[in-house]
């Protein structure tokens, strides 16, 4: 706002008094009072006083000072105070702090020196009052404006404002409100708006101002419809065909903005409805009753607040860029809509040629003049030369001309409003900006003479608004028209303007007499005036409208028949460039564009030639290479040969073709291409003119070709070879865009093959990245090259991964695929539904499938879960008996596949009227849906029948839907049987299917015949609803996964695309999400395991100390035994492994109910797991309850033990009181302090002797282990029949079990095998035999170090041990005998050192010799007794020393198990164990990177006792620092340290009523849970203990103290080797038996299984080897076998073994031999390179090693480094 300054000058106060409305000054008055005294005559008075200075709140005041006065005093007054103030050396004085708009009184007096005061001079000045604030436009219309202000505290004011335009004053307004309206102000001018604020005395404010300028009436209409951000052009397409919620719901518009965007959504899809768009902001008040005398009549502003569809045309096309407004004209073109030909802009009265805009429309019509031949035209609207007819107004017209020409152009029973008119929703409402819009139409006849209006195309021209007003638009029809029809009423005087046109056109001239307007007399003059004939002029008279119709049809019809003018619109861009008419297209992108396409298009004259010369690297090299990549999978033609030198020759043969590629030069017509691309303004209009230049070019020859192909397939077996004929002609003649794209695709292919330093690879890099810039433009990518069948990885991936990188962290897309038989209308499915344009070039497209992105907006991506949706369109599927003309069926199986695998909704599109091929489709779709559940992928699937022809009749469809279910189950029995999964029988069994909401039914396309008529308003509506329930069904999807980032639709479609090449797709299938998702699985599932295996460790650890504690610590009252608490036990243990069973699978299922993690893709393994569980938790309480009865047993064994010595101390006891008492009675006190400790020894010796004597020392029976081990062995081997009964009676069990054991007899294998017995099957025996002995000899070893007795379950568990070996290794085919004399061996070796355990156990355990350990410490009590010593320090440290340390460092060795297992699950070692795959992966790495040769043949040959050691290696090298394994132990010793404590301090608070004893007890009872205490060492401290409680306590608590650091000691100086040997869990055996698995190896090669948890169905690993590195060899040659087994799977190839009865069976069907083992393909080619590096390596060196030839290595893998080799254990094992 502009203000005037703060204060005002004037002159001199005179003038100032003068003009008060100027000054805004009160009168002033100036006098001298006549009666004053002579003294105030003697000082002199100032003179007259002036107001300099007036403002808002100061007033400034001036005046001449007398002579020697220089002081003065000035007093100032209003109504309500006073003032006064002394003025020095001054004349003049600004007087603040003033009020507003106040009248103030001054008198001012001079004072002389001596203080006398003079006469005083008075002036009176009323202070400004404040301006209005906040003085601003509220709002702003075409010919209004509304401002406001902010007048607080001036209620009895007026304001004064004004409004000027350039300084005139246009109207002026005195308000007391706050706000004023001025209308009538002329549209898009600017004015200024001044206000002053009016006091009741007339007083002004200063000036405040403010501008607006008027809206023009388009601006005014834009913000009516909520357009002005986009005017002028700027909606694009991609903003109208973004997903946002307004597209996607139906909530009627409740507003005008909301009206543009339903027009838009209707029109997008085509739904015929679009212009009847209007609001209803309350749609109940239409059905109210009118209330008579109540209700207020404002119809007409209901009227006002419409909108006609006119004008929103209008509004969008001027707010539309050129891209939008083509979309626009095609749609409505479709729905038979008028399109703008020429578009007014009422604002700058300019209009625009819309040449741009139609230059999408092609139609395809018969005249006449064709319809015997069956001949048709096809051509671009704007190329066409047809007859115009115009159609104008003059002044007003009582005629509907619109109507009029709707029922002019339309068939008598198929009538359609082409152009609004009068009579449509809105159609009445005013115009506002559409006036002078020129609209056009056509009728273009079908050929059939009883249906077409005229016999030949005619196009119509329409001109809203009366030609008075719009001359040029008038100039410009008359120019280009065959006829122009003028309506008029009245012609009056503006005949002349008729005449004033110098035009070619016929003028006829249509007149309503009917209307009261009509003149004769004029219209005679008229006609002379334009020489027109009687035939000229066509009037309405009573006739009807159908009446006259058709005399203006018979008018029309005579024009076309003899009149030869005919328009092309592409021409009348001249005419319109003379008549000051813009064009569209004449903008410089767009004509800079259109030059680049006509040069790379203007030389194309043979189709074929042009792709050979300028397109060459999508020819043979590329088919050729694409053939050569299958073979490489599929090795169907490698018949005799070696697999490997095979693979590797095609390895070389690409290799030489990738050569012949990068010899290619850049054609030129690339070259221009991808420049032409470079420039992101031209780039669309380059593409889109490329677009229709190839367009029209491959339509010349390919409209005939495909309608003859469609012709020859109706007959299909009588025109076989004329149709494949066809088909390729029609290949051939196919030029699009996509060519262009492909070669630019295969330029990259060849260029990053080159080596990195060379020019011509760099200039090609930039390449995907201008792709995925087209991408993001909204142009489709070629996913599939469908000539080639083949897709370009490279180029794909690196355009897909700039495309990530360009949306980042907006990546996360939703797939949608449609698939169906060629014509089925999928692709005009696609585009009502997205709007997206594939391309459908004329003819039919280049095979394959395409894909383009649809943007979601942030208002929709929260339930939709994505950033953008991934449309993808397959061409060109093919019904069988078409497909077998050129062998594409198995292309179509293999689209098909590859399209669902990556999609999260496929539509499979049917066609009604083609339901044979339907069923063909559907056995296609059926193998792919089967894969992908086999995979784990699980795409939403809905049917969509096209053509049906009763869309509301749904219960008619009951049968159809019962059918196609029916034939799905059939098919899917079929497919399934194809595809070795017979378990699915029905297609329900396979995908989620119901058959009510996945069928849709969709009406065909068109309203009548074409080409005139519109799209079925059934089929948009039909389409719409798919939409909508499609965008629901991605917004479930998104609850159930987490959807697909663009990183991760690549790898998908790398690894579909490697499993598709395959023939057997499911069994070839690999995929780095689905490895990485079932990876965190393992991890995950290992976790818990350990977890559950942890707990229960811990539960059985104090179970067995309460076993071993049960009778120390029994209650006397408590009448249970060891069986009862076994019984007890059990329960809990069950209890126990309930919770722990649950917990696990709650977890687990906890872990399938996330999104995160790609989880759903290992949903089929969630069985597996489930089932692991269940089996881990068999195991665990089958060996718990087992370990609970042995300790049981052994801990009764004990008791009886525990008992004799017991009886020998209580014995010892009572004689040693004995004595004590005899010798106190026989002696007197005085020899007592006399006898010495020799004669006390003597005593103690005599007593000892005497009851050593007295007891009967049978202790424990010695047995014989042999004899009790052969009985188990016995038992084990009885169902061997009685060859292995009769040998056992022979032998001995001690003559076993000792040296070597040996394979070195025939008779250890199958009789029926003999002959193939060999080397490899002795070695293979022997590495099988030397594992199991190993293994249980470990076992025994670990049960002697527990220095317990021996037990059954021991032995048994060896046996079970073997028998689970043995029944691994089956394969091998050994005898009855191997395994007799296996377990003979092992039994014997096992009976010894349980021997050796035994009698240890005995000798330990001999209650003498335990009475002589103790017999020192007795003899000491006796003597402290006997001379009343204290012994609460020795008792203190006896029991600490004999009780508790023993206990404590049992505790610690118990517990230290899980943490170092634990310790090794976590930090650096955390990745190795996690998975048994990452563990394989670590291992193989830490090989390669040895690079010894011995450490590969330990891993293949033995490779169980490979990781065994490795880990005990890995343990020993974590450990090495004692420090680390010391902070473990240390903190379980301090931890039970503290509780041993807190026993003694609790027992302390309570007496006993045996003293010391009961003290003792006490504290052993509240660590009865965690320590183990020795019941005969604790007997022994018992006894002959004086001691008092107090002391005791406190010299115990200094034990236990000293005791902790005793031990801390001790623990430190055992390594970490003698720490192992003692736990009591073995970290060892745990981490070997989480990472080695199930055990199982690969039939062929010995790969180990890494799948995880113990249940799983299927074995597999993720390298295989070559088969010699497992020492197989060719039989006639004796070289090792190159082979590998996941390559042989896939070929011709062939083995025998024991299971094939050594007869050959083919590698592909290997799952009939081996149905528990997966081999899939590899990842990729390279993916084994890591062992074919090693053989390559070491080939003599394990030639050697195997008494074998070397192998022959194929070239190729000699050249692989050890850098590829580590990469591809990366890529196998899917590390990042």
């Amino acid at each position: 706002m502009d203000c005037p300054s703060e204060d005002e000058e004037f002159e001199d106060a005179s003038e100032h008094l003068e003009d008060k409305q100027q000054t805004g000054a009160c009168a002033v008055e100036s006098y001298h009072k006549e009666d004053v005294s002579k003294l105030q005559q003697d000082v002199p008075a100032p003179s007259e006083i002036l107001v300099q200075l007036i403002g808002t709140s100061s007033v400034t005041l001036a005046w001449d000072s007398p002579d020697n006065i220089s002081t003065f005093e000035l007093t100032y007054y209003d109504i309500t105070a006073t003032k006064t103030s002394t003025i020095t050396n001054d004349t003049a004085i600004e007087v603040e702090d003033l009020c507003p708009g106040t009248e103030y009184t001054f008198t001012l007096v001079s004072i002389s020196d001596n203080e006398k005061r003079s006469v005083g001079v008075e002036v009176t000045a009323c202070t400004r009052p404040v301006p209005p604030e906040n003085f601003k436009v509220e709002s702003v219309g075409t010919t209004s404006v509304t401002l406001i202000w902010d007048g607080s505290g001036c209620e009895e004011n007026t304001f004064h404002v004004v409004c000027s335009h350039n300084g005139e004053i246009i109207q002026e307004e005195i308000k007391e409100s706050r706000t004023v309206v001025f209308r009538e102000l002329i549209p898009g001018k600017k004015y200024s708006f001044h206000i002053t604020k009016v006091l009741s005395n007339g007083n002004r404010s200063k000036e405040a101002v403010t501008f607006a300028q008027t809206k023009t009436n388009i601006q005014s209409l834009l913000h009516d419809l909520g357009l002005e951000q986009y005017y002028p052009n700027k909606l694009s397409l991609s903003d109208v065909l973004q997903i946002d919620k307004r597209s996607v719901t139906d909530e009627p518009a409740q507003s005008l903005s909301s009206l543009p965007w339903l027009f838009l959504k209707k029109l997008m899809m085509v739904n015929v409805t679009a212009r009847s768009v209007k609001y209803s902001s309350d749609e109940n008040e239409d059905l109210q009753s009118l209330d008579l005398y109540n209700d207020t009549f404002d119809f007409l502003d209901d009227q006002n607040s419409s909108v006609n569809p006119l004008d929103i045309v209008t509004a969008l096309f001027l707010c539309a860029d050129g891209f939008l407004q083509q979309e626009m004209v095609s749609k409505m073109s479709m729905c038979q809509f008028s399109v703008p030909l020429l578009l007014p802009n009422c604002d700058t009265q300019q209009c625009m040629y819309m040449l741009w805009a139609m230059r999408d429309i092609v139609k395809k019509y018969r005249p006449h003049s064709l319809s015997d031949s069956k001949g048709f035209v096809e051509d671009r609207i704007v190329h066409a030369e047809f007859p115009l007819v115009s159609f104008v107004r003059l002044g007003d017209c009582s005629v509907s001309k619109s109507q009029i020409i709707n029922k002019l152009l339309s068939n008598p029973q198929q009538y359609h409003d082409t152009f609004v008119h009068h009579d449509m929703d809105c159609g009445d409402i005013p115009r506002k900006i559409s006036n002078g819009l020129v609209e056009m139409g056509w009728y273009l006849p079908c050929g059939n003479k009883n249906i077409d209006v005229f016999p030949e195309p005619v196009a119509v021209a329409n001109l809203r608004g009366d030609i008075r007003t719009f001359e040029t638009q008038y100039s410009f029809l008359c120019q280009t028209s065959t006829a122009v029809f003028v309506f008029f009423d009245n012609l009056d005087t503006n005949y002349k303007l008729l005449t004033n046109q110098h035009a070619k056109a016929q003028f006829f001239l249509v007149g309503n007499v009917q209307s009261k307007a009509f003149d004769y007399e004029q219209l005679k003059r008229t006609a002379i005036e334009m020489s027109l004939k009687k035939n000229n002029i066509i009037l309405k008279t009573n006739q009807n409208d159908a009446n006259f119709v058709k005399t203006l049809h018979s008018v029309v019809n005579h024009i076309l028949n003899n009149h030869g003018k005919k328009a092309c619109l592409e021409v009348m861009d001249t005419i319109s460039h003379e008549l000051g008419i813009q064009v569209d297209e004449d903008i410089p992108e767009c004509q800079k564009a259109k030059n680049n396409a006509h040069v790379l298009t203007k030389n194309i004259q043979e189709t074929l030639q042009f792709k050979e010369d300028q397109l060459p690297l999508q020819g043979k090299i590329w088919k050729d290479l694409a053939k050569l990549e299958k073979e490489e999978c599929r090795l169907r033609k490698a018949g005799n040969q070696n697999i490997e030198t095979y693979k590797s020759d095609l390895q070389i043969k690409k290799f030489e073709l990738r050569k012949q590629q990068g010899k290619y030069d850049i054609s030129e017509a690339m070259s221009c291409f991808v420049s032409a691309l470079s420039s992101s303004q031209e780039r669309p209009y380059f593409l889109k003119w490329m677009r229709m230049n190839l367009d029209n070019l491959s339509r010349k020859s390919l409209s005939s070709l495909r309608e003859q192909y469609k012709e020859k397939c109706q007959k299909f077996s009588e025109n076989k070879e004329e149709i494949a004929q066809l088909d390729q002609q029609i290949s051939n003649s196919s030029l699009g865009i996509e060519h262009f794209l492909r070669e630019m695709g295969q330029l990259y292919e060849a260029a990053v093959s080159l080596p990195e330093n060379l020019e011509s690879r760099q200039q090609m890099l930039h390449l995907p990245r201008l792709c995925a810039e087209l991408m993001l433009d909204g142009f489709p990518l070629e996913l599939v090259d469908g000539d080639a069948s083949n897709i370009p990885l490279r180029w794909v991936s690196d355009v897909l991964l700039y495309l990530n990188s360009s949306v980042q962290p907006n990546n996360k897309i939703m797939v949608v695929t449609v698939l169906g038989v060629q014509s089925t209308g999928k692709s005009t499915l696609l585009n009502t539904m997205f709007g997206v344009q594939f391309a459908v070039s004329s003819g039919r497209c280049t095979r394959g499938a395409f894909m383009q992105l649809i943007k979601v907006t942030e208002d929709i991506k929260k339930e939709l879960g994505c950033d953008y949706l991934v449309i993808i369109d397959t061409e060109g599927l093919k019904s069988p008996e078409l497909a077998k003309l050129d062998d594409s069926h198995e292309h179509d199986n293999e689209l098909a596949t590859l399209v669902v695998g990556l999609s999260d909704i496929t539509i499979i599109n049917i066609a009604m009227e083609n339901s044979t091929e339907m069923k063909d489709i559907l056995q296609i779709v059926v193998h792919a849906f089967i894969r992908m559940k086999e995979i784990g992928k699980k795409p939403k699937c809905l049917f969509v029948h096209q053509n049906v022809a009763d869309v509301s009749a749904y219960d008619k469809n009951m049968r159809d839907r019962k059918l196609l279910l029916e034939q799905l189950n059939e098919m899917t029995e079929a497919a399934a049987k194809m595809e070795n999964k017979e378990e699915y029988t029905k297609f329900s069994d396979v995908i989620d299917y119901d058959p009510e909401t996945c069928n849709w039914y969709i009406p065909g396309l068109w309203h009548g015949n074409p080409p005139m008529a519109p799209v079925n308003a059934g089929y948009s509506e039909a389409v719409y609803d798919l939409k909508k329930n499609m965008i629901d069904v991605i917004g479930k999807c998104k609850n159930k996964t987490s959807g697909n980032n663009i990183t991760d639709f690549l790898e998908w479609t790398k690894s579909l695309w490697n499993a598709v090449k395959y023939e057997n797709f499911i069994f070839s299938f690999r995929n780095s999400l689905v490895a990485d998702a079932y990876m965190r699985l393992c991890t995950e599932f290992h976790k818990w395991e350990w977890s559950f295996k942890k707990h229960m460790h811990s539960w059985s650890t104090q179970a067995e100390t309460r076993v071993s504690n049960f009778e120390t610590f029994k209650l006397k009252s408590d009448k249970s035994d060891l069986k009862d608490l076994l019984c007890k036990l059990k329960q809990e243990a069950v209890t126990k492994l309930d919770t722990l069973e649950k917990t696990t699978m709650e977890n687990l299922s906890k872990y399938f109910e996330q999104t995160e993690g790609h989880v759903y893709l290992v949903e089929k393994y969630k069985e597996d797991f489930v089932s692991s569980v269940k089996c881990l938790r068999r195991e665990i309480e089958s060996s718990l309850l087992t370990q609970l009865e042995t300790t049981v047993d052994i801990r009764r064994g004990m008791n009886n033990l525990d008992n004799i010595k017991k009886t020998f101390t209580d014995t010892m006891e009572k004689k040693v009181l004995g004595l004590l008492e005899e010798l106190r009675k026989n002696n007197s006190s005085e020899s007592d302090a006399h006898t010495t400790d020799k004669e006390l020894d003597g005593f103690f010796e005599q007593i000892w002797q005497d009851t050593i004597n007295e007891l009967s020392f049978t202790g424990l029976k010695k047995i014989n282990i042999y004899d009790c081990v052969f009985r188990q062995l016995r038992e084990n081997m009885k169902q061997k029949g009685s060859y292995v009964a009769e040998q056992l009676m022979r032998v001995k069990l001690v003559n076993f079990g000792t040296g070597v054991f040996k394979i070195s007899k025939e008779i250890w294998y199958k009789r029926w095998i003999k002959h193939m017995f060999n080397g490899n099957s002795a070695v293979d025996l022997q590495n099988v035999a030397d594992n199991i002995i190993q293994t249980c000899s470990q076992f025994g070893l670990d049960k002697r170090e527990i220095h317990s007795d021996y037990h059954d379950t021991y032995i048994q568990e060896i046996l079970h041990i073997i028998d689970d070996r043995l029944m691994s290794n089956k394969n091998i085919g050994f005898s009855e005998e191997f395994e007799l004399f296996l377990k003979l061996y092992i039994c014997g070796s096992s009976a010894r050192t349980f021997q050796e355990m035994h009698e240890f156990f005995i000798k330990e355990n001999d209650p003498r010799r335990c009475l002589d350990q103790f017999k020192d410490k007795y003899r000491n009590d006796f003597k402290d007794l006997f001379l009343d010593r204290d012994q609460c320090q020795r008792k203190a440290e006896e029991f600490t020393k004999l009780c508790l340390m023993p206990a404590v460092e049992t505790f610690i060795y118990s517990s230290l198990g899980p943490d170092i297992v634990d310790k090794m699950l976590q930090g650096k070692n955390a990745f190795q164990f996690s998975t048994r795959g990452f563990f394989q992966y670590t291992l193989l790495k830490e090989l390669v990177n040895e690079d010894k040769f011995e450490q590969y043949v330990k891993y293949i040959s033995s490779y169980e006792r490979f990781v065994n050691g490795w880990i005990l290696d890995q343990i020993t090298k974590q450990f090495s620092n004692e420090h680390e394994v010391f902070e473990l132990e240390e903190r379980h010793l301090r931890g039970i340290t503290k509780e041993i404590l807190e026993a003694v301090k609790m027992a302390q608070s309570e007496t006993y009523e045996d003293g010391i004893k009961g003290f003792i007890h006490c504290i052993c009872k509240k660590l009865e849970q965690k320590l183990i205490i020795p019941k005969d060492a604790l007997e022994t401290v018992m006894v002959l203990n004086n001691a008092s409680q107090e002391p005791f306590a406190d010299w115990l608590t200094k034990s236990v103290d000293e005791m902790e650091q005793t031990l801390k000691e001790h623990l430190k100086k055992v390594d970490i080797q003698g720490k192992l040997c003692k736990l009591k869990i073995k970290p060892q055996d745990e981490l070997f038996k989480r990472v080695f698995g199930c055990g199982k190896q690969c039939p062929f090669c010995k790969a180990p299984c890494e799948a995880g948890g113990e249940a799983h169905t299927d074995h597999c690993a993720s390298v295989h080897r070559p088969q010699g590195l497992g020492r197989y060899r060719y039989e006639n040659n004796e070289k090792l076998v190159a082979n590998i087994c996941s390559t042989n799977v896939h070929s011709e190839a062939e083995f025998r073994c024991l299971q094939t009865m050594f007869k050959f069976h083919p590698y592909k069907k290997y799952r009939e031999i081996f149905p528990d083992w997966h081999i899939p393909a590899d990842a990729s080619i390279q993916a084994s390179d890591y062992w074919k590096y090693v053989m390559a390596r070491f080939n003599d060196k394990f030639a050697e090693e195997y008494n074998a030839r070397r192998a022959d290595i194929p070239l190729m893998w000699k050249s692989i480094t050890k850098q590829q080799a580590e990469n591809s254990l990366k890529e196998s094992f899917s590390i990042k």
